[in-house]
C-alpha cells in the first residue's frame, strides 16, 4: 500500500503531512524539555514560561522543517529516477543533515551529520524494501 500512496500523492501533501507529524513531536519534546532547562538556569515564574514557549517553538520548528526537507526531496528523487530504494533515502538524508547542521557553520559537523543522517535513512529505506 505504501508503494501506492508514493505513486499517487503530490509531493507537496507527503510533505506537508511529514512537516504535521514530526513538528508536532518536536513540539512535545520542546515541551518536556523547558522546564528542566528553566530549572537548569535558576528562572523563576514568567521567565519559565517565555522559554517554555521559545522551546515548544524552536525544536517544533527545527523538527517540521527538517522532516519536510527530508520528505520532500526524497519524494522528488524518487520520481526522478522512477525508483523507489535506498539510494532516494540516502541522498535525502544527506540534504537534510546538512540543512540541519547548516546553522553551526562549521564544515565539520555539516558533513558529520550528512553522513549519519544519510546512513541511517538509507538504512530504514533498505530495510523496508526487504
Amino acid at each position: 500500500m505504501d508503494e501506492e500512496i508514493h505513486g499517487v500523492v503530490p509531493c507537496s501533501s507527503l510533505a506537508v503531512e511529514s512537516i504535521i507529524r514530526v513538528g508536532t513531536a518536536g513540539a512535545i519534546w520542546g515541551l518536556c524539555s523547558g522546564p528542566y532547562d528553566a530549572r537548569k538556569q535558576g528562572l523563576e515564574n514568567r521567565n519559565v514560561l517565555l522559554l517554555q514557549a521559545n522551546s515548544v517553538g524552536r525544536f517544533g520548528l527545527q523538527c517540521g522543517l527538517v522532516a519536510g526537507m527530508f520528505s520532500i526531496t526524497r519524494c522528488g528523487i524518487q520520481r526522478y529516477r522512477e525508483r523507489d530504494d535506498w539510494v532516494n533515502g540516502l541522498i535525502a538524508g544527506a540534504v537534510a543533515g546538512a540543512a540541519f547542521a547548516a546553522g553551526t557553520r562549521n564544515w565539520t559537523q555539516v558533513i558529520g551529520m550528512a553522513c549519519l543522517v544519510s546512513a541511517f535513512s538509507a538504512a530504514a529505506d533498505y530495510s523496508r524494501s526487504s
